[in-house]
């Protein structure tokens, strides 16, 4: 059975580095590193990801601003508030909650908030940054799945990563990541012929394809490292069940160690938001 990487308990863990590093920056600058969250419209998940971010936030004592926008909010308003939220020297890190509404587009939101707010990782400054391996605020998903691989491998050197999907907001800046760490990278998609078998060639898979058990047993070489970055509802005797893109069942009895859907990927994405907008902060007061 495979090593169950607790995303929970890691992420705890770097929720303490957070409430040290607001010391730290309250002792030194008598200023707290505060968060801008803007929700547009009631999509339900979205309520629940940033109630989820504010109640962590306040526990690491991150100080949190919500901004709660009908969903008919235009592109003009919504600029305004970015804008505005960019010129407040009180605000250190700004979260645009995705998606938006149909009307508004994501593409120039993600682009109006200053680079060194951006504690989602997404401006094309930051994008670019990661890239060329220049320091940046790096996208949270793939940072807490870095932090959660080095537990498993502290060293990442000359191993076989797969990742399975090629996202902005994942797969792609995971990829990255990976390369700096000295691993040799392959992005797998729905186009890659015989993916199954390029993913039992990887010391390391990393699934993030929004497809439900959508990786099994037969595609994991026996001992490899699984981090699971779905999360998908299905129904299950007409109960709402959330599982990732693996089957987590089958390929735990293969794999060396594996992520739980949920409790592995989720905890670590809100953690490292909170540890940019601490990062950020300390940026901006430099």
């Amino acid at each position: 059975m495979a090593q169950l990487i607790d995303g929970k308990q890691i992420s705890a863990q770097v929720l303490q580095e957070v409430a040290s590093e607001v010391e730290s920056i309250r002792a030194e600058h008598d200023i707290v590193p505060t968060l801008a969250v803007v929700l547009v419209g009631e999509d339900p998940a979205s309520q629940v990801y940033v109630r989820n971010k504010v109640k962590r936030a306040t526990e690491a004592g991150v100080g949190s601003i919500e901004h709660r926008l009908d969903a008919d909010t235009t592109q003009d308003a919504l600029n305004e508030l970015i804008d505005s939220l960019n010129n407040d020297p009180g605000v250190h890190g700004i979260l645009v909650q995705l998606p938006l509404p149909p009307q508004l587009d994501e593409d120039e939101v993600i682009a109006s908030i200053h680079p060194d707010k951006d504690v989602d990782g997404f401006h094309p400054l930051n994008v670019g940054a990661l890239a060329s391996g220049r320091p940046s605020l790096v996208p949270c998903t793939p940072q807490g799945c870095m932090i959660m691989l080095r537990q498993v491998h502290p060293d990442l050197s000359g191993k076989n990563a797969v990742v399975v999907g090629r996202s902005n907001i994942v797969g792609k800046p995971m990829a990255a990541l990976l390369l700096q760490a000295n691993c040799t990278v392959t992005i797998a998609h729905s186009r890659t012929k015989n993916i199954e078998a390029v993913c039992r060639n990887a010391d390391i898979v990393v699934a993030a394809v929004g497809r439900a058990k959508f990786i099994d047993a037969d595609w994991i070489t026996p001992g490899a490292t699984v981090i699971d970055v779905g999360i998908n509802a299905i129904d299950v005797d007409g109960k709402r069940k959330l599982v990732g893109d693996v089957d987590f069942e089958s390929v735990a009895q293969v794999a060396g160690a594996i992520t739980p859907v949920p409790g592995g990927v989720g905890p670590m994405t809100i953690a490292c938001l909170l540890l940019n907008t601490t990062r950020a902060a300390r940026h901006q007061l430099s």
